[in-house]
Order: structure tokens, then C-alpha cells, then sequence
């Protein structure tokens, strides 16, 4: 605990000491007042009035006017020891040479006249004489102000005795207030005294607060001890006007309390040591307040009761029961030991299976992202040669569709010259506009009879021609349908498709990457690695049908020069159906060719690819004319192609349903066109004596069963589809036999009963029947 503080109070040391003085003195009387002061009396006022000027104010004042004649008080902090001093203190005996101090009730000592005397007299130093200095003299006729300003320039203790001590008193004589005077005066002209002030107005330099001002105080010369009590007397304090100024200052006061209670609470022993051995030292009695410490009594600790000892019967007992605990305590651990390890295995079996699935699952991943990279980039190759390859495609339909009306435009002339040969010729129209070639030159038109003569003529030549290159020498005249193109047409015509086909090879000609010229490198290695890999997607996904999907642009750029009725090849000979046919059958070995291997997950592909892309193809070449009606090759080429894609695709899918139909669309066409002519000329009915009437009809009715005997071929590969046998009859009963009756006798019959050989009995007409007699 920290002792209460001791105050000191600060009071005007010489008005009390001049007390002490005058209390001391009791016989001296007091001054009589009279009219003018000694100067020991006008020195003292100097000094209590300088004293007022020069005594030093704290630099914060939070009170008025009146408060400048308070007591300030200070309280410092006491230990235990200088408490306890002062309690000792008190009960010390007085010196021989001092008196009794009587301690009134108000706490401080009371000091008598008898014993400040004796005091005085006891001490043995002297006060120090003041020196005699005759420049430093009173001089009456001074104002106060010059007095003043005297005294404030000057040493204070040089002039006035601050002892206080009464002395003789010193009058100074006429001339030495004279010599005063004059040099005065002459420090005054000259200002080489550093204690002279000119009242005159003259530049100098100060080192005080006030440059500008003439005057020097006392503490601009000996200072007012401010920074060497700054830490007693706040002198360097200033106030905190921010808001983190003001908490750095609380901070810094706790702080500050902190180190003052822990210093207070803190006892030095060495401290405590020297304030002892001082109060010894000064012959004070130290009397301890505090008891010390007893020393402890020893005592004997206590014997303990004597124990009885064990006997076996029980130690064994309780080894027993331990063994036995510990024995059941060991299975148990063994047991968790075991399950703790089974476990175990479990869990590293598991993790290893989660790892793995980790492992496939990235791989799946990656390989998946590199997949799909791929696909991207196929489709925009796709996407930029698909439409080049489609524009090749239908400038390849047009070229056949130009050809077959080129052939069908010359058999319809043959038809209509042979008609108006027996039946007459139909009336010429009504003349039409001039007609103009490219250049802008007038085509001149011929009249029928010489166009007439010309073509049969034209139609000699390449018979003959045909038949000196041992072409059907042996069949009948008419029944070549002449489907062949002239030289010239024909050699155009093969120019055109060398053409075509140098086209398609420019599709691909800006194609580096191997696995984009050859599917096999590329599609058929991904899907593989996609049906080998993850097969349970791939299967799910269908990603045969998605490889014949995309697979389908090279196959069509490879069967673009392909013209089933033009060429005896095959099907199997393309490389997409034999790499089709390999990728379909994924356990099939490459040294046992021969064998059939099995069928994978997608099943047939081929037959995917021919339903998708091969018939479509196939159905569009027939009907823009690679199929002649008229040509019985055309029809033999036609049924074989059926039978080599019905092994792939049934006859029951739609694909070849629209196969059959389209070779159905082209017998109908031919037999439409053969019946709109013969109509217009039985409609005519004006025949007249020619000798080339009966070979005309032979002709025309050769030809019509050269198509009915290709259209009967078809239709027993193909049955009964679309009306077939209908079409037949109608081609015989409304084509043929109005012909065949218009000669009856000269070729007509023969004719009809040729045809009625071929037909099938259910096919036969009512009228041919009853024209021949037949039941």
C-alpha cells in the first residue's frame, strides 16, 4: 500500500521569514512612519514589488484574478519507512540545545522565540557581508519606473540584502550620487554597458520572447527554471484540442497512474537498508512496527498405526482376478484388433476402387473433351464441303436428265414417223414466231415431210452402223430402241462427266490431314476407341448410326461418278461398304478373312449406310433418266442392283419400297407417253397407201413390246408393287392392239399373238381375247 502524501505548501518565504525576525526580536520596536521611507525600506518595496512581477505562472490558468494570492500545494508521495520516521520522530527527545516543540492541533510544529533565538545564535556560518559597490547607490531623484528598470537590469542580490538582516544603514554622500550621475550620463552617450537601457529608440538585437521590445526582464536573464522543473511544474504541458489527441493524452495519464501505483507498491530492500542505516547514522532509535516472523517448532511427525500383513490367500485371489480381468481384457482388444483390421482392408480396398474410379472417370473426361474437339472440327468440314459436294451431285442429274431427253425426244420422232406412215399425218400447226439461236440469227425451219425423210434417213445410217460393228444383228428391225447418242452427243457427253469427276477431286484437294481424306483414320479410329472404351455409352448413344451419319459425306463423294445402269460394278467394291463391313464385325481377325465373324452392338452398318445414303441416291438417278424403259440391259442392271442391296436391307423397309417405286414411276412414264401419241393419231384415223405403212407398224408395235417385256421382267422380281400388272394391261389394250387392228392382216395379228405368248394368262385383255378367239 502506498503512504498518504505530505503536503508542502508554498508561501511567501520572506514576509514569514521577516515574522521569524521580528517574533525573535520582541524588543524591537517597530519604525515610526514617517513622511519619507529609509532606503532599506524603499528596498524592500522594490523587492516584494519585483517579486510580483517576476514570480513565475503557470502557463494554463482556469481561474480569475483572485486566484493569483492562493496557496498552491503540492503533494508528494511518502513510503512506509519516512512514515514511520516521522512517527519515531515524534518521540524523540530534544536536543540539549533545542526546546520542546509543541505540535499544536492544527498537525505542524510550533517553533518559540526562546528557540528560534538560541538557534540562531547556534549556527555557525555568517551571513555573506554585502559588497560595498559605489556604482550601485540609490538615487533619490530616479522616477520609480527607472527604478524599476534598474532593478530588472541588475543583479538582485547585489542591492538588497534577501536575508533580510538588519545592517547600519548606509547613506551615500553628495558626491558619490554625483559620480553616479555623471557615469550614468556617460554610459548613456556611449551605451557600452550591457546593464545601461537607452529610453531612446535604437535597433538591437534580443534573444528574449520580444525582439522588437527595449526592455529586459529578469527571467530573459536568469531564466525561470522552466525546463529544468518542467516535470514538477507542467511547464511543457499543452492542451489536447483534437479528438486522438485527447486520447493519447488519457492514455499517456493512465499510464502514468499505472507507474506510480507500481512504483509505490514496490519496496526496495536496499532502500529500505540505507533510510535505516541514515536514521541510525542520525542517532534515531528505529523501532520495528511490525512483529517479526516467529521461528516454527519443530515437531516430530506422527507414527503410523502399524499395518497388519497380507497372507497369501487373499494376494492370490486378487492376482487371480486381475489375470483373469486382463485375459478378457486382451480377447476384447484382440477382437477389435481383428475387426479394426478387416476394416481396414476394407477401407484401402475401397479406397483403391474410389481411386480408380477417379483414374477412369478423369481419363473418361479427357478423353470425352479431346472427342468432342474432334467432332467440332469434322462438322465444320462438313459444314464447308457438304454444299460443294450436293452442287456436283445435281450437276450430275442434270447431265442424265439432258441425255435421256435427248434419246426419248429422237424415239418419240421415230414413234410419230411410223404413226403417220398407217394413220396419217396430223395437221401441221399454226406457224410460230421466228425462232433465234445465241447469236441472234434466224433458224430456219423446215417443213415435217423433209424433217421426216431426214431422221428416217439418220436412223438408217446407225442402223447400218450398228450392224457392220456386229451390234443386235440379229434382231428384227424396230426392235433396237436406238438408245444410243450420236458421236458427237456422246463424246460431249463423256467430256462432261471427266469434268465432273475433276470437280470432285478439287473438293478435297485443299485437305491435308489424313484422318479427313480417309474416314478410316479418323472416324472409324475415334468411334472405336468411344465402342472399345466406354461401350455401355457408346451403345446407349447409338454411335454406329452417328458414324454412318457422318461417314455418309464421303461415301456419296465416292459414288458420285457412279451410274448403276451405266457400269457393271459392284457395291462391295466401294471402300466405305468393305470398311463399314470390317468396323461392323469388331472380333474378326485379319488372318481368317474367311470366316463371318459376328455382328458388334451397332449391328450392320453397311445396310445403315445404303438405307441412308446409297438408295436415296440410287432412286434420284432413275428418275432423271438413268433408267431407259426401253432398254432390257438397263432393266437386267436394275433387278441385280435390287438383289445385291436386298441382302443389306429387306424388301420391307421403306428405303427400298421407295426403290421399287421409282423404277415403277419411270415404266409409267414411258407407257403414258406411248398412249398420249397413239391416241392422237387413232383419232386421226387417215391412212393411205404406202408402201412403208406395214414395216412402219412392224416397228412401232416392236418397240411397245420390247417395253412391255422389260416391265413384265420387273414385275416378277418386283410383284404386284403399284400396279404393275394394270400397267401392262393398259399398255397392251390401249396402245398395242388399236395398232395391231389398224393391220390386222398384214402383221397386226402375228403381233398380238407374240404378245400373248409372254403375258401371263391373268394379264391377258377381254378384247385380245375375243379379237383372238380365245376363251
Amino acid at each position: 500500500m502506498s503512504d498518504p502524501p505530505v503536503t508542502f505548501k508554498k508561501t511567501k518565504a520572506k514576509r514569514a521569514q521577516r515574522a521569524r525576525d521580528l517574533e525573535a526580536d520582541p524588543t524591537s520596536e517597530p519604525a515610526a512612519d514617517t513622511g519619507e521611507d529609509s532606503p532599506s525600506v524603499l528596498a524592500t518595496k522594490l523587492k516584494n514589488k519585483l517579486k510580483t512581477r517576476t514570480k513565475p505562472q503557470s502557463r494554463l490558468s482556469f481561474g480569475g484574478p483572485e486566484e493569483e494570492g492562493d496557496v498552491e500545494e503540492f503533494k508528494i508521495k511518502k513510503s512506509k519507512l519516512s512514515k514511520r520516521v516521522t512517527h519515531v520522530s515524534s518521540h524523540i527527545p530534544a536536543a540539549p540545545y533545542a526546546p520542546t516543540i509543541s505540535t499544536p492541533s492544527s498537525g505542524g510544529p510550533t517553533y518559540s522565540a526562546a528557540y528560534l533565538s538560541e538557534l540562531k545564535a547556534a549556527t555557525p556560518s555568517a551571513r555573506p557581508v554585502l559588497p560595498e559597490d559605489e556604482s550601485i547607490s540609490y538615487d533619490a531623484d530616479v522616477s520609480m519606473s527607472e527604478v524599476d528598470t534598474f532593478v530588472a537590469s541588475s543583479s538582485i542580490s547585489s542591492i538588497v540584502d534577501l536575508t533580510m538582516e538588519e545592517k547600519e544603514t548606509i547613506i551615500p554622500s553628495t558626491s558619490s550620487i554625483e559620480a553616479v550621475k555623471q557615469k550614468r550620463e556617460h554610459m548613456r552617450k556611449t551605451g557600452v554597458s550591457e546593464d545601461f537601457i537607452s529610453l531612446s529608440i535604437t535597433k538591437r538585437e534580443s534573444q528574449g520572447p520580444h525582439p522588437m521590445s527595449r526592455l529586459m526582464r529578469e527571467e530573459d536573464e536568469i531564466g525561470e527554471a522552466e525546463d529544468e522543473f518542467a516535470e514538477y511544474t507542467s511547464a511543457q504541458e499543452r492542451i489536447a484540442l483534437g479528438k486522438k489527441s485527447r486520447k493519447l493524452e488519457a492514455k499517456k495519464k493512465r499510464e502514468e497512474m499505472n507507474e506510480l501505483i507500481v512504483d509505490a507498491e514496490e519496496e526496495d530492500e536496499e532502500t529500505i537498508e540505507w533510510e535505516q542505516a541514515q536514521l541510525r547514522r542520525g542517532g534515531h532509535a528505529f523501532e520495528e512496527l511490525e512483529p517479526k516472523a516467529q521461528k516454527a517448532i519443530y515437531k516430530a511427525a506422527a507414527v503410523p498405526q502399524p499395518t497388519p500383513i497380507p497372507t497369501l490367500g487373499p494376494a492370490i485371489a486378487r492376482l487371480t482376478q486381475s489375470l483373469s480381468n486382463l485375459t478378457s481384457s486382451h480377447a476384447q482388444h484382440t477382437t477389435s484388433m481383428a475387426s479394426l483390421g478387416e476394416e481396414q482392408t476394407q477401407l484401402e480396398t475401397r479406397e483403391k476402387e474410389m481411386r480408380d474410379m477417379i483414374a477412369k472417370a478423369e481419363e473418361k473426361r479427357s478423353w470425352f473433351v479431346a472427342f468432342r474437339e474432334w467432332v467440332e472440327s469434322v462438322a465444320t468440314f462438313l459444314d464447308e464441303k457438304f454444299p460443294l459436294l450436293q452442287e456436283l451431285e445435281d450437276e450430275q442429274l442434270s447431265l442424265l436428265q439432258e441425255r435421256y431427253d435427248m434419246v426419248n425426244q429422237r424415239r418419240q420422232a421415230d414413234d410419230e414417223d411410223d404413226l403417220s406412215l398407217f394413220l396419217g399425218t396430223l395437221p401441221t400447226p399454226p406457224a410460230q414466231q421466228d425462232q433465234t439461236d445465241d447469236l441472234g440469227r434466224v433458224v430456219p425451219q423446215t417443213s415435217p415431210t423433209v424433217a421426216r425423210k431426214e431422221r428416217i434417213s439418220a436412223r438408217e445410217a446407225r442402223r447400218i452402223y450398228r450392224r457392220a460393228k456386229g451390234v443386235h444383228s440379229q434382231e428384227e428391225e424396230g426392235y433396237s430402241t436406238d438408245a444410243t447418242l450420236p458421236p458427237s452427243d456422246a463424246a460431249d457427253y463423256a467430256l462432261a462427266v471427266e469434268k465432273l469427276l475433276g470437280k470432285a477431286n478439287e473438293i478435297v484437294s485443299d485437305v491435308e490431314a489424313k484422318d479427313f481424306l480417309d474416314p478410316r483414320l479418323g472416324l472409324g479410329k475415334w468411334f472405336d476407341d468411344w465402342r472399345s472404351k466406354f461401350g455401355d455409352i457408346y451403345t446407349s448413344a447409338f454411335g454406329g448410326l452417328g458414324m454412318v451419319g457422318a461417314w455418309e459425306f464421303w461415301t456419296r463423294l465416292e459414288i458420285l461418278e457412279w451410274n448403276p445402269m451405266e457400269t457393271t460394278r459392284t457395291l462391295d467394291t466401294f471402300t466405305w461398304y468393305q470398311s463399314l463391313h470390317d468396323y461392323s464385325r469388331p472380333g474378326r481377325e485379319e488372318d481368317d478373312m474367311e470366316s463371318e465373324a459376328e455382328l458388334g452392338p451397332d449391328g450392320d452398318l453397311v445396310s445403315a449406310m445404303i438405307s441412308t445414303a446409297v438408295i436415296p441416291r440410287i432412286c434420284k438417278i432413275l428418275e432423271k433418266g438413268g433408267l431407259d424403259p426401253y432398254s432390257a440391259k438397263d432393266v437386267r442392271r436394275l433387278i441385280d442392283l435390287c438383289e445385291e442391296i436386298e441382302v443389306s436391307v429387306p424388301k420391307e423397309h421403306l428405303k427400298f419400297e421407295l426403290l421399287l417405286k421409282s423404277a415403277f414411276i419411270t415404266f409409267q412414264t414411258a407407257v403414258t407417253s406411248s398412249q398420249t401419241t397413239v391416241t392422237k393419231y387413232l383419232q386421226l384415223n387417215q391412212p393411205r397407201f404406202d408402201p412403208e405403212a406395214i414395216p412402219a407398224r412392224r416397228r412401232f408395235l416392236s418397240r411397245r413390246y420390247k417395253l412391255m417385256d422389260n416391265i413384265l421382267r420387273w414385275r416378277k422380281y418386283a410383284g404386284e408393287m403399284y400396279g404393275l400388272g394394270q400397267l401392262v394391261t393398259t399398255l397392251v389394250a390401249d396402245v398395242m392392239l388399236p395398232v395391231a387392228e389398224s393391220g390386222w392382216e398384214v402383221g397386226g395379228e402375228d403381233s398380238m399373238r407374240k404378245v400373248l405368248q409372254v403375258r401371263p394368262p391373268e394379264l391377258v385383255p377381254v378384247a385380245l381375247r375375243a379379237r383372238l378367239n380365245i376363251r
